[in-house]
Parts: structure tokens; C-alpha cells; sequence
């Protein structure tokens, strides 16, 4: 992959006796395929509207044109290239590269090596954001993915089970558009944090109270944590506490104790033991202790308390008469 770069923004409309569609056959293709999604699109955060695949013919051109979605390619074998207002790339197999909605862009295969590649439109609320954090801009728009990536068989998966419509393909095309974006995102965000600015430690810490924040209601430990990040144990506690003035341990105690109390509060049919249980701590007492420790009673008084309350007791009888 090459980036001849204009920086006098050359017209592409100066080059259209190069890059005009060809004429020799409806697609000018050797072969040509496409599907739609047989889920019909009306709004939604993120569509994948069809997919496709081609062995283009020799020099076969398209543009100058704008699209009003996404449009990503895959070049699985020969060369070709692909331009821009800002850049010309010229292209080969691994290559891959997006065409942003009303960007204004051409195409062309090689004269004498012509590419075969396959594609994916997309669209929705959220597709911007997603492709913008995948590391793509309208001046970023290229990457070398490599011929032995999964890209090109995720496509023809997406592809075929479009071509079976069943309104299942729906899901196998976004979790499928889902691992191009990751694909694209380890290549074009090398070297780059999650957030500019964002210090590293800081970033580890936030991953550390995700992974608390989802397993807290199995018996993890610190050191499972530990190991799923990939960091020491004494490294994570220290710098946990540094940002938070708590230990790992504390906090991930605390955070069981607050759920617990949700519910108790929200789930009066469930036991004590029931309510350890979800919240990661199978032993009851152990539980009650703590629980009494970080709020001065026992589980049991504080869900009395709690439904003693006239307020609690006018939502109770609401919840009961609505499953009636």
C-alpha cells in the first residue's frame, strides 16, 4: 500500500477520462456478487446494508461519486487505486479501505493485475462513532489489514448467510462488522490511547473497576483480576488506591454490599442467602458480617426498615395489582 498524497487537492473530476465507469458489461467484472440484509432498514444505531464480491476486469473505473453510507473494501488478490479529494492510494491484496457517507471518491483497477475484492455497506445513528473509534477518518481512510486476515472470510460468511435470508443474518452481519471494526482498530490506533491525555494508570484503573463492576456477582478474586489484566497484584493494588483511596479488595467488597442492598430493597422474595449468593458471597454469614460492618445492621433489620417505609408499602401494592 502507497499514499501518493495530492497537496494541491487535484479535482478528481480533472481525471474522468481515467476513472469513468467501464463499459464492458453491466458491472465490468468477470464476476460479480452482492446480497442484501433481509431485515429491512428503518432507523436504528448500526445496519449492514448489503455485501458483495468482485473479480474486476482489467482498468474497470468507478467515479468521481459520492454514497450516502459506509463503504468498505477488502482487496483479497491484484492492485488497483483508490482516490480521494486528499490522497491517491494505490492498493494490493490485504489492503483494505472505507468510503465515508458524501465523500467524494474514485477507483480503478490495474491494467494488467486487476483486484478481486469484496465489500460491506453499513449505516445507522452510531455507525460514525463506531468507525471514527476504529481509527478511520476521511483523511485516514486506508489500512493494510494482510492477506492471511479474517476480514476476507468474514465477509463471504456475511455475505452467504445474507444470500439464505433468514432474519438471523441481521445478527451475523453486525457481529461480523463488529470484528472488521476491531481488525481496522488494532492497525489504525497503534501506539494510540483510548483517550488523548489519559494517562496509563488511570486507564488501568478504569479497566479494573469494569472487570469488578461485571463479575462481582461470581467468587473472583484479586488475584484472577490480576491475571486477566495482566498486571502484578501489588502493581493493581497500588495504584488502585492511589486513584481511589481504596484497596481492590474494599472495593470490590463495598461494591457487593451496595448491590446487595438493591436487592433488598427492590427483591423482597428473595432470602438472605438467595441475595448473598447473587452478589458473588455464597456464604451468608460471612455476608451478614460484612454487610454490618460497612452499615451498622444486619441485612435482615435493614430490609424490614426499608419495607416498613409507608412509601415502600404503596409500591408493593402497585407492583402486585399490575401482574393482576
Amino acid at each position: 500500500m502507497s499514499d501518493q498524497s495530492n497537496p494541491k487537492k487535484e479535482s478528481l473530476a480533472s481525471s474522468n477520462e481515467k476513472i469513468q465507469e467501464s463499459p464492458s458489461g453491466k458491472s465490468g467484472a468477470l464476476s460479480y456478487s452482492v446480497a442484501s440484509n433481509p431485515v429491512y432498514y428503518e432507523q436504528g444505531a448500526l445496519h449492514v446494508l448489503f455485501a458483495g464480491a468482485s473479480q474486476t476486469l482489467p482498468g474497470h473505473a468507478l467515479g468521481p461519486k459520492l454514497f450516502d453510507y459506509y463503504l468498505l473494501h477488502y482487496v483479497e488478490k491484484g492492485a488497483g487505486t483508490f482516490r480521494t479529494e486528499l490522497h491517491t492510494y494505490e492498493l494490493s491484496a490485504g489492503d483494505c479501505f472505507l468510503i465515508h457517507p458524501g465523500q467524494l471518491v474514485s477507483y480503478q483497477s490495474h491494467a494488467r493485475n486487476p483486484w478481486q475484492y469484496r465489500w460491506i455497506a453499513f449505516t445507522g445513528s452510531q455507525a460514525g462513532q463506531h468507525a471514527e473509534e476504529a481509527g478511520f477518518r476521511p483523511e485516514k481512510s486506508v489500512f493494510h489489514a494482510g492477506p492471511s486476515c479474517g476480514i476476507s472470510n468474514w465477509l463471504s460468511v456475511m455475505q452467504d448467510a445474507f444470500a439464505e435470508r433468514k432474519e438471523s443474518s441481521h445478527f451475523t452481519s453486525l457481529g461480523t462488522l463488529y470484528m472488521i471494526l476491531a481488525e481496522a482498530q488494532n492497525h489504525l490506533s497503534q501506539g494510540q490511547t483510548l483517550i488523548p491525555g489519559e494517562s496509563s494508570i488511570r486507564r488501568t484503573v478504569k479497566q479494573m473497576i469494569q472487570y469488578m463492576s461485571t463479575q462481582y456477582a461470581y467468587p473472583v478474586s484479586i488475584e484472577q483480576m490480576s491475571a486477566s489484566l495482566g498486571y502484578n497484584r501489588a502493581y493493581l493494588s497500588r495504584i488502585f488506591k492511589q486513584e481511589t483511596g481504596l484497596s481492590p479488595v474494599t472495593y470490590l467488597l463495598k461494591l457487593r454490599i451496595d448491590k446487595s442492598r438493591q436487592l433488598l430493597r427492590e427483591r423482597p422474595d428473595l432470602s438472605i442467602e438467595q441475595v448473598s449468593a447473587s452478589v458473588g458471597l455464597p456464604d451468608a454469614l460471612y455476608f451478614s458480617k460484612q454487610f454490618k460492618r460497612f452499615h451498622g445492621e444486619a441485612p435482615s433489620l435493614y430490609r424490614e426498615k426499608i419495607l416498613s417505609r409507608p412509601l415502600h408499602q404503596g409500591l408493593q401494592k402497585n407492583a402486585q395489582q399490575n401482574k393482576r
